[in-house]
């Protein structure tokens, strides 16, 4: 048995006004999962920002091969070095990209490599120094055509 004409109408209706707020609610779930990697990146201690430079073109043509550098200000002796260095993305199906692992005798705290990007998005970096401290930094990368539209 089909619901009366006035039902459909104000089901149509409540529909129509909920599917603004679809995109509001996918956005509101990625920042919740990019905050819930990053804790678990971190094991729940705090990240402060600074130390931590993120070089990377501000507009890219494409998102397929972005050159990055990060560059930690440590003096990488055994007493005080960077430990990692890990690379996240906010927009990424994979929003983990890479992680580092440096000792003091790497001579300094810089890695250089490319990543995919999809779209516009910033990019945080988070190292772990040898005390246990984590500092961040960020880039903000203009991306003109995606990488990331077949979800690898």
């Amino acid at each position: 048995m089909k619901p009366p004409a006035r039902r459909r109408f104000v089901a149509l209706l409540a529909g129509l006004v909920a599917l603004p707020l679809l995109p509001f609610r996918a956005a509101r779930a990625q920042v919740d999962s990019f905050s819930a990697l990053l804790q678990q990146v971190t094991g729940g201690a705090m990240v402060r920002p600074g130390r931590v430079l993120v070089d990377t073109p501000r507009l890219a043509d494409n998102g397929h091969s972005v050159p990055l550098t990060v560059r930690v200000e440590s003096p990488m002796t055994a007493a005080d070095h960077v430990r990692s260095i890990t690379l996240l993305s906010e927009r990424n199906p994979r929003p983990l990209m890479a992680t580092f692992y440096l000792g003091p005798k790497a001579g300094r705290a810089e890695v250089a490599t490319r990543v995919r990007l999809n779209g516009t998005q910033r990019v945080l970096a988070v190292a772990q120094i040898s005390d246990g401290a984590y500092w961040s930094g960020t880039a903000e990368v203009e991306v003109t055509e995606s990488a990331c539209l077949d979800m690898s």
